[in-house]
């Protein structure tokens, strides 16, 4: 790392964090159209790779904007080197906040790996932004990913309507790392 810029390539105790690129693509799908990982939020759940392709492109773009964005964790273990873990990171929210994403294929759920890249994306934020408050934008219901954000030191505080969800009965929770003024609460979950 120099002075204070990320690293678009990580190793962890266990991982292989990489700035997603196109030839992730078909791997990435196959974890975006899962209906096991959208359980919670099937509304997100990818039905072609087109979604899949255009994802990547935003994330390629966050990088270039800001430094920093969603990488592609693979495993570094004997018997998994290679495979793909899941994504995770952050992107920055309207200038104001980054919010923190992770997304892990099932293999690899209840193992530790969500905090083991959430450590890495909260280090890499707080070394480039530290002013910046860090969010979790999550589905009500997806307990796994409130775990995670709880277990980041994240809590909760905002919960209300999923914007621009068509399901009338959909709630966000909005978890923080600090107190929000109410304006950036209200432009957090506008949309």
């Amino acid at each position: 790392m120099i002075a204070g810029m990320p690293i678009a390539e990580v190793v962890t105790e266990r991982l292989a964090l990489s700035v997603p690129a196109s030839a992730d693509v078909p791997e990435l799908h196959q974890l975006y159209a899962d209906p096991r990982v959208w359980r919670d939020d099937p509304i997100s759940r990818h039905i072609n790779s087109g979604q899949t392709e255009h994802l990547v492109r935003r994330w390629q773009a966050g990088w270039d904007r800001v430094g920093f964005g969603f990488w592609v964790a693979r495993s570094t273990l004997p018997h998994s080197t290679g495979q793909l873990v899941g994504i995770g990171g952050c992107s920055l929210r309207y200038g104001m906040a980054w919010n923190l994403g992770y997304r892990l294929s099932p293999p690899f759920w209840r193992q530790g790996y969500a905090q083991e890249i959430i450590a890495e994306a909260l280090a890499t934020a707080d070394r480039l932004h530290p002013e910046l408050p860090m969010t979790a934008y999550l589905v009500e219901g997806n307990t796994r990913s409130q775990r995670a954000a709880e277990r980041a030191g994240l809590h909760r505080i905002w919960r209300g309507p999923d914007a621009g969800n068509p399901d009338p009965d959909a709630v966000r929770l909005l978890y923080a790392d600090r107190t929000l003024p109410p304006k950036v609460v209200g432009r957090l979950t506008a949309e």
